[in-house]
């Protein structure tokens, strides 16, 4: 595996395990339909949450940075996607996650409905 995706990898774990001990249910990781992804589908009292982690090894990098527009288009459609395979019927909040360091030091920025479904530019 590609040290970028050992990197990555990593970078979820933590995110799942942050979000678990903050009482999200983790019902899926690393969802897959056609080109769509999600990191993390979780659960959280009457919402559905898709979350979006970004992981880097570098302070000076930050990962927030590397969530766009057109990124966050995509997590909304890879949301309908899964919404409308799964039949659910939830309220929906997108978060991300920004895990910045490595295994022995590193940080965690969550913020929590950081968009909102259908996205809008004015």
């Amino acid at each position: 595996m590609a040290r970028h995706n050992e990197t990555g990898r990593w970078g979820e774990d933590v995110a799942a395990e942050y979000l678990a001990a903050r009482g999200y249910a983790i019902a899926e990781r690393n969802w897959r339909s056609g080109h769509y992804e999600i990191d993390i589908v979780a659960y959280k009292g009457s919402r559905i949450v898709f979350v979006e982690v970004k992981t880097r090894t570098r302070d000076y990098d930050d990962p927030i940075e590397a969530v766009d527009r057109n990124k966050a288009l995509r997590l909304i459609r890879a949301a309908n996607v899964y919404i409308d395979a799964k039949d659910i019927n939830h309220e929906m909040q997108f978060d991300l996650i920004a895990v910045n360091g490595s295994p022995a030091d590193y940080r965690i920025e969550h913020i929590p409905d950081a968009f909102e479904s259908p996205l809008r530019t004015y």
